[in-house]
């Protein structure tokens, strides 16, 4: 028939009715028509829609039930209860499960704190199929009858935490603690920028300026090379030079929030437990598990070739272990590396790796399957680096000579490795919490709930600060808040701390002025000043609010504490400072990447939607919160007053829109050709992106103004309380 001819002429020879690959083919593909345009998409990421345990689910709730002690027993028992279809080395997962959680957790980087553990990202692309983690996916599957076993009451992302942790006490080591507490998600992270290379390994070339200084990696990288935790463990791009090895290892444990000894102890701590993988030929593996066919079930890199465990397996391609005794907590690394003289040789996959000029055999490690065998220990590039730099050199040596300062040292780097994205201590739930609180999980004593809000209020009020000031300054207090790692945030008030009080973009003269109106105050009613801030903020939308005709009260949650210096590691607050603020029209200097995109990363780590960074861009337009009280994008001539104005006036086609100069734009009557108003890229995108324009639509509606000021005060509600663990 003619209409049968006519479909299989679209549908092409396999007369396939769906178009084959659906919404991921290229040709489908906004961005592959238009590479240009905006990006929205990591603002859509996690929907509820992607989880399969509903919108109702508390996992804090889940956690209350779990019976720590039967879980641990568990998995205690799984490390030398191996299985037929992946054995054990020596009969023991520790080296393993370590590597699982060492690799889920050491993706974090400070710079904008992305990757770790906190998510159980490892389960999805890209990181589930890096060539750094190869044969990760057999442990995830070790695990998964426990997890089965525990169902809801223990997270992904806990569960592959916690291996590593129970493998070195199962080995000997006092742990400092565990935390539970870290959310899965169902869906890859896409707002994670792993690098702009196109293949796996590429040469660290295309990170760097210069490679052979490397502080001038491109940020926010940590890691060396696409695929890779950290660096190249047969040297920079794979060649041997210990001396330039430790010069990326430190660059790259600074942005991992590591120190010196931290990175010692690290590394030392790692390579004390189980051996590489190299005894093959690695180019004969098979797909990754994203790559891989639909009968191997999510595993990847099959080896065709003998069994491709034990002693036939390739991970890294280096061979060996690293001490006499692998699945043992001792100091035996640094006597293996110090006792020793070691030489460049290639491993049985051909990778670069050291391996001793001679040794006792009773020193050497037995075969991972047959205990009578000894075979060479080996050293990667990295190890070496510990020996030679003078720095991590001495600190190793001091290592050797007192194991039980390594071993609590390593306790306390593990426990920061392994926690290190989720937050303030409030949000680690479990017995085995450590009661001391640790710098770097940024404590905050709690604020008083037990005052007057409705007193203070009206003192703010009737105070000299203007709604912009009080408006601008609570917004700079939270706008830190990053939901990658759970930092930042108004709670504890660093924002008059160092560095915080003389970031450029707080305006130091601005906020010194606004803290020595608020901090009286606060002293006044013995109430924290972080509490003081958030409620001047919210006193300046009330006011703006009314005088656009609407009474409201913004929601309060007191208890807010106040930090202090001592409190306070300012050298990791440092990577918190914000270079770009679309929401007060400020960018720090000129970049490459455009205003709206920086706007929308800062949009997603604040944990914010499209809608709401639309109503609070918007809004905050017409509270003049400028930087600098510029005037670009305060369409309006009711200047502190929270209309809809901004979004009529965008949208009003009774105006033309051009460019003029620096990149900004004049508004014009479209008859009289009269400039308006004055507006930047960050304003104009709210109309010229579809999606962007959907939303400001609504907003400028007629029937919309109440909605808008509903809308407003709820986004606002949500940046001021997102650090505020104690509410969730």
């Amino acid at each position: 028939m003619e209409n049968d001819k006519h479909f299989n002429s679209l549908a092409g020879e396999s007369k396939c009715p769906v178009m084959h690959g659906g919404n991921t083919s290229t040709k489908s593909s906004v961005m592959s028509w238009w590479p240009n345009a905006l990006n929205l998409d990591i603002l859509h990421q996690h929907d509820t829609k992607t989880n399969p345990l509903g919108e109702d689910f508390n996992y804090h709730e889940e956690l209350k039930k779990l019976d720590t002690e039967a879980l641990k027993k568990d998995m205690h028992a799984l490390m030398t209860d191996s299985q037929d279809w992946w054995p054990a080395d020596w009969g023991h997962y520790g080296g393993l499960f370590i590597r699982l959680s060492w690799h889920s957790a050491g993706s974090y980087r400070i710079s904008d704190g992305r990757g770790g553990g906190g998510t159980g990202n490892q389960r999805f692309a890209p990181l589930n199929s890096w060539p750094d983690n190869v044969s990760l996916d057999k442990a995830r599957r070790l695990l998964w009858p426990i997890k089965k076993k525990y169902g809801n009451k223990v997270s992904w992302a806990d569960l592959i935490v916690l291996a590593g942790t129970i493998a070195y006490e199962n080995m000997g080591l006092k742990t400092f603690g565990f935390g539970f507490g870290r959310k899965d998600i169902w869906h890859p992270e896409i707002d994670t920028y792993w690098g702009a290379e196109k293949e796996w390994l590429a040469p660290s070339e295309g990170r760097y300026e210069n490679v052979d200084k490397p502080s001038t990696m491109e940020n926010p990288l940590a890691a060396v090379q696409m695929g890779l935790i950290y660096v190249n463990p047969e040297g920079v791009n794979g060649k041997q030079d210990p001396l330039k090895t430790a010069a990326q290892i430190r660059e790259t444990f600074k942005r991992m929030a590591m120190n010196d000894e931290e990175t010692v102890a690290l590394t030392a701590g790692g390579h004390t437990i189980g051996k590489a993988h190299g005894n093959g030929d690695a180019s004969i593996l098979g797909p990754v598990p994203e790559a891989a066919n639909l009968e191997e079930q999510g595993l990847g890199w099959r080896n065709p070739t003998k069994s491709g465990k034990g002693r036939y397996a390739v991970t890294s391609g280096l061979e060996g272990a690293w001490t006499t005794h692998p699945t043992k907590w001792d100091n035996g690394y640094f006597k293996m590396l110090f006792n020793h003289e070691w030489e460049s040789r290639k491993s049985p996959a051909g990778a670069w790796q050291w391996e001793p000029v001679s040794i006792k055999a009773e020193d050497k490690p037995v075969d991972v399957e047959d205990p009578s065998i000894r075979l060479n220990p080996m050293m990667t590039d990295a190890d070496m680096a510990m020996k030679v730099d003078p720095i991590y050199r001495e600190i190793s040596l001091k290592f050797m000579n007192d194991q039980e300062y390594f071993s609590e040292t390593f306790a306390r780097s593990w426990f920061k490795l392994t926690h290190r994205d989720m937050g303030p201590k409030s949000n680690y739930f479990g017995p085995d919490v450590p009661k001391e609180d640790l710098i770097w999980q940024d404590p905050i004593p709690k604020g008083t709930t037990d005052y007057n809000v409705t007193a203070v209020k009206n003192k703010i009020a009737t105070s000299s600060l203007s709604i912009s000031d009080m408006v601008t300054t609570a917004w700079d207090s939270a706008r830190t808040f990053r939901g990658s790692d759970m930092r930042g945030g108004a709670n504890g008030a660093r924002i008059r701390l160092a560095p915080q009080k003389d970031w450029v973009g707080n305006e130091p003269k601005r906020l010194a002025h606004v803290l020595s109106v608020l901090e009286p105050i606060a002293s006044e009613f013995g109430i924290s000043v972080a509490d003081t801030i958030v409620l001047a903020g919210n006193v300046g939308i009330e006011q703006a609010a009314k005088a656009a005709g609407f009474e409201i009260i913004v929601p309060f949650a007191p208890g807010r504490g106040d930090a202090t210096d001592e409190m306070t590691e300012v050298e990791s607050f440092e990577y918190l400072e914000p270079i770009a603020d679309g929401y007060r029209n400020w960018n720090k200097n000129d970049y490459v990447v455009s205003p709206e995109e920086l706007m929308i990363d800062r949009t997603q780590l604040m944990g914010l939607t499209a809608p709401e960074m639309t109503v609070l861009v918007g809004g905050m337009r017409m509270l003049d919160t400028n930087y600098g009280k510029t005037k670009h994008g305060v369409f309006t001539d009711n200047v502190g007053a929270l209309t809809n104005d901004f979004f009529i006036n965008l949208t009003d086609m009774a105006n033309t829109w051009k460019p003029t100069k620096n990149g900004l734009y004049e508004i014009c009557d479209r008859k009289t050709g009269k400039v308006k108003w004055t507006a930047t890229r960050i304003d104009l995108v709210f109309g010229s992106n579809a999606i962007l324009r959907s939303y400001a639509e609504v907003y400028a509606q007629d029937d919309n103004k109440e909605k808008f000021v509903n809308d407003f005060v709820k986004a606002w509600s949500k940046v001021m309380n997102a650090d505020r663990f104690d509410l969730k």
